[in-house]
């Protein structure tokens, strides 16, 4: 696998692609979409670390190169399974603006923007619809599948200038789809009460979706979901909770409660602690 940092940087001359995914990346395999000379888009899977999943979403680039002249950029993430997903990557060259007078494109936004523009959108049903169309084009003539594919990206911009005009609101993960279900939900409760219970030696990840028998991935989306925490910030702020009981109580000391609390160091614990709370776990016991 290579590092998204320096491989994405020669995709194109204007954003490197890692500013959609927030996190660090691995590229698993990449294909190129043939479309015309002013058009180029490619699909690119990518693996995430543990913990480091951006929300699914879809973003516009818009560059302004020169008086008049625009590069734009689609760029959609949408997950295939847990810790992989595939971006969806598109540029439109300012050779492809030429094409429309003036006037008529800058009187729709983002166009009228004399400076570098990011819009950030839900990925909506028709959206999804067309990036499917767009993997299944396999014409006959390589000419007749061009057409295709630029008929398909121009109802893609389409769509993606429409919806920037609407307020964004991330849109919801797989894990957050099957939410609507109370077997599901129920796991995400049934996880949070082992968390409560255990939280002097956490569970890693796998072990608790194996408890609640939810794949890891939907475990920590849909938990965030319903708690608007992560399954770490959740357990942490336990931790330190009752740490600072236990420090109140003056009974025990900072080695005491960091070896109750399942911390592997003092230092770590105070680390921790300070991070929460802004003071020392010493500070508690003068």
């Amino acid at each position: 696998m290579l590092d998204i940092t320096a491989d994405l940087l020669s995709i194109n001359n204007y954003a490197p692609l890692e500013r959609i995914l927030g996190q660090q990346a691995h590229i698993l395999s990449r294909q190129p979409v043939s479309v015309n000379n002013h058009i180029h888009a490619e699909c690119i899977e990518v693996s995430f670390s543990e913990d480091s999943w951006p929300e699914e979403h879809a973003r516009l680039n818009l560059f302004p190169v020169a008086d008049g002249q625009y590069c734009v950029q689609l760029l959609y993430l949408q997950y295939i399974e847990a810790g992989k997903a595939e971006i969806f990557w598109a540029e439109f060259k300012p050779g492809f603006f030429e094409q429309y007078p003036l006037a008529t494109i800058s009187k729709q936004a983002p166009f009228h923007f004399d400076k570098v523009t990011e819009e950030q959108f839900a990925i909506c049903s028709q959206s999804t619809e067309l990036l499917q169309q767009l993997r299944g084009i396999n014409a006959n003539e390589a000419f007749t599948e061009s057409l295709k594919q630029t008929e398909t990206l121009l109802h893609l911009l389409r769509r993606a200038l429409d919806c920037i005009a609407l307020p964004f609101t991330v849109c919801p993960v797989p894990a957050c789809r099957f939410l609507a279900y109370d077997t599901e939900r129920e796991k995400i409760t049934e996880a949070q009460r082992i968390i409560e219970q255990n939280f002097d030696k956490p569970l890693t990840i796998k072990e608790l979706s194996r408890k609640v028998a939810m794949n890891e991935c939907y475990l920590k989306k849909g938990f965030k979901a319903m708690t608007g925490k992560t399954l770490y910030e959740y357990t942490q702020e336990l931790r330190i909770n009752k740490a600072k009981e236990l420090l109140q109580n003056h009974r025990y000391s900072v080695s005491d409660v960091a070896n109750t609390l399942g911390f592997s160091s003092i230092s770590h614990f105070s680390t921790a602690f300070k991070k929460a709370t802004g003071m020392k776990p010493c500070e508690l016991l003068s």
